[in-house]
C-alpha cells in the first residue's frame, strides 16, 4: 500500500469514528455519577468483595478496602514487591469467582528481577478483618524481564473453569517479541490457578513454544471482559491510531507490529505500512486517532433500561470519558460518550453485583464513581 493511500485510509477512519460519536452527541444518556471515593492516588483495578465494599489497587503499590459509605481503608500488609515505574506498579486486581467463601483475590503487578521488571500475577487470601493479605503466591512470572517502564498490559479475567486469563503488553522495545512464541511479551497467557499452563492451550506441544501462550500479536492489551457469548474480547493500545477491539480466539494471531492501524509517533510507517495479511486477525473495531482505551466491561443487567443491555464499555485515557460500544452481530454499530462532563481519565469500568456501573479515575486524586440511572 503507498504511503498517500495509507494516509487517505486512515484520515477516513478518522472521520468515520468522530461521525460514529457525533450522531450520538444530541442523545445523552440518562445517567448520574455518583462519587463514592476520592483520595485514590493512580487507581487501576477494581473487584467487588460484597457487602457494598471493594478492593482498589493503586499503581505506586497499594491495595485498599473501599467500604459501602465511601470510606477508603489503609493499605493492605503483605503485598509483593512492585517496581513502581513508569506505566508499572500495582495494576489489576479480580475477586476469585468463589469469593467471599476461599476470600481469594487475583492481581498483576510490575515484579522487579534480574535484568529489569515483568509482568507477574499473584493470587492470596484477604484476611478475616480485611487488613491484610496471606498466603500469597506468585502463579505467573513474564519471561523475559527487560529494562523498561512501559506496556505491561495486566488485565485479568476469570474462565467459567476458573482459569485465569491475563494480558502481556510487548515491553514496547521488544515489540517484534510479540510475533513469536518463545516468549510472553505482546501475549495473552491462560494459566489454571496453581500457575501450570491451561491443558486445552494451543501451543502446549510445539517445539520452542511458552506452553502459557493462548494468542500473540498484541501491543498493549489494558483492557478484557468475557462477553455474553462466552468469548474473551480485548480492547488494546495501538501507537499513533490504531487503538483495538478483538474477539479472541485460542491460538490465533492479531497482527502486531506486522499489520496495524497505527503509524509511529511523530509519524512514519510501522514495517511496511500493511493493515492486513493473511493468517492474522483484523479488529472487531479500530479507532483513528487512538483514545487510549483503558477498561473493559460488558452490561449484563437491564438497570439502564433495555437499550444498554449487553453494550459494552471502556475507558478513555486521551479524551476523558467512558465509551459506550452498541454490538450487533459482533460489530459496533454504535459509540456513545459519557461521563464528559466528569472530565477525567477512565482507567477501568465494571458492572457491579448490583448491576450498576463503575469506573476508577485516573489521577494523583482518583476517584470511585456509580453511574446511578435517572
Amino acid at each position: 500500500m503507498t504511503r498517500t493511500l495509507r494516509c487517505w485510509r486512515l484520515a477516513l477512519a478518522a472521520a468515520a469514528v468522530s461521525m460514529a460519536f457525533a450522531a450520538q452527541a444530541d442523545n445523552p444518556a440518562q445517567v448520574t455519577p455518583e462519587v463514592l471515593a476520592r483520595g485514590l492516588q493512580n487507581p487501576w483495578g477494581l473487584a467487588f468483595i460484597g457487602d457494598g465494599r471493594m478492593v482498589v489497587t493503586e499503581r505506586p503499590g497499594r491495595m485498599r478496602v473501599v467500604e459501602a459509605d465511601g470510606r477508603v481503608g489503609p493499605a493492605l500488609k503483605g503485598l509483593p514487591d512492585i517496581d513502581a515505574v513508569g506505566q508499572g506498579g500495582l495494576l489489576d486486581v479480580v475477586a476469585d469467582r468463589d469469593f467471599p467463601s476461599n476470600r481469594t483475590l487475583h492481581f498483576c503487578y510490575s515484579e522487579p528481577g534480574a535484568g529489569g521488571n515483568s509482568t507477574a500475577m499473584a493470587s492470596a487470601r484477604l484476611s478475616d478483618d480485611a487488613t491484610q493479605l496471606e498466603g500469597l503466591r506468585v502463579v505467573f512470572s513474564q519471561k523475559p524481564k527487560v529494562g523498561s517502564r512501559l506496556h505491561f498490559g495486566c488485565r485479568i479475567v476469570q474462565a467459567g473453569d476458573g482459569s485465569l486469563f491475563l494480558t502481556l503488553g510487548d515491553r514496547f522495545t521488544r515489540m517484534q517479541d510479540a510475533q513469536t512464541l518463545d516468549n510472553h511479551h505482546g501475549k495473552v497467557v491462560r494459566v489454571q490457578a496453581d500457575g501450570k499452563a491451561h491443558p486445552d492451550n494451543p501451543f502446549n506441544a510445539r517445539a520452542g513454544a511458552l506452553p502459557e501462550v493462548w494468542t500473540l500479536g498484541h501491543r498493549n492489551i489494558q483492557g478484557a471482559a468475557i462477553g455474553p457469548d462466552g468469548v474473551l474480547w480485548t480492547i488494546e493500545h495501538g501507537p499513533q491510531g490504531g487503538d483495538e477491539l478483538n474477539r479472541l480466539e485460542a491460538g490465533r494471531n492479531y497482527g502486531w507490529p506486522v499489520i496495524t492501524y497505527g503509524e509511529n509517533y511523530g509519524g512514519g510507517r510501522i514495517g511496511d505500512g500493511s493493515t492486513s495479511r493473511a493468517g492474522l486477525e483484523q479488529p472487531v473495531q479500530y479507532w483513528v486517532p487512538s483514545i487510549a482505551p483503558s477498561g473493559l466491561a460488558f452490561l449484563g443487567s437491564d438497570r439502564y433500561g433495555p437499550a444498554w443491555k449487553g453494550n459494552l464499555f471502556t475507558g478513555s485515557l486521551k479524551f476523558r470519558h467512558l465509551v459506550r460500544l452498541r454490538l450487533d452481530g459482533g460489530r459496533v454499530v454504535e459509540q456513545e460518550r459519557l461521563l464528559a462532563d466528569v472530565s477525567e481519565r477512565v482507567r477501568d469500568v465494571r458492572e457491579g453485583p448490583d448491576g450498576l456501573l463503575y469506573v476508577l479515575t485516573d489521577d494523583r486524586d482518583g476517584r470511585l464513581i456509580r453511574l446511578v440511572p435517572r
